[in-house]
């Protein structure tokens, strides 16, 4: 039986768009509930209650459906409100982005596909290409920047902002205290500025 006789819906991007919608949701429940290595494409159409080929439709792979449920939910997510201190301004953003990778499903999908792609080179492009968060701290750093002449071109410092902090949770798996996201910040902001001592004793 096709999907639409399934459905009763007549042919048409409503109906695929709905069963886009179930297969993503789907992704997200079953990495929950039994992990990403035990997940395949047929159990995936069947939680979502659609016919396989509906799923080979669109995604070639798992990975590539946790990445789009992952990166959909990761453009707000992680998106903070700008501060006027520019230290405040990435502490904000680090604190979403140490949010996202503890609490939210998306986060957890993230930390998922980054593990396997410490061994699978096709998960590894998926990830490199999609540069989730890497397009979410340029956002901040270009709100930055203006204030931090020394910060060095946008991967690199979007690794030295994330990449503690990713680091960090991925040892853990714990919340990461708000003190040391405001430390990492400053930390940061002292360096991108160039700050320096008055005097070579270290003291201003």
């Amino acid at each position: 039986m096709s999907d639409s006789d399934r459905t009763g819906a007549a042919p048409g991007r409503p109906r695929s768009e709905a069963a886009r919608q179930a297969v993503l949701e789907a992704v997200d429940d079953m990495l929950v509930e039994i992990g990403y290595a035990a997940m395949t494409m047929k159990g995936i159409a069947q939680r979502a209650g659609v016919g396989r080929q509906t799923v080979y439709r669109w995604w070639a792979t798992k990975a590539e459906i946790l990445l789009e449920a992952s990166s959909g939910d990761a453009d707000h997510e992680l998106a903070s409100p700008p501060r006027a201190d520019p230290a405040d301004d990435l502490a904000g953003f680090l604190t979403a982005l140490a949010t996202f990778l503890t609490v939210s499903p998306a986060g957890l999908g993230y930390r998922a596909l980054l593990g396997e792609a410490q061994h699978d080179p096709a998960v590894r492009d998926l990830v490199r290409d999609a540069d989730l968060l890497g397009r979410a701290a340029r956002t901040v750093l270009d709100r930055v920047r203006p204030h931090a002449p020394a910060m060095p071109e946008a991967r690199l410092a979007s690794a030295q902002l994330t990449g503690p902090v990713v680091a960090l949770v991925l040892e853990t798996g714990q919340p990461l205290p708000a003190t040391m996201l405001a430390e990492h910040a400053r930390i940061l902001i002292s360096a991108w500025r160039n700050d320096r001592p008055a005097d070579g004793n270290g003291v201003s």
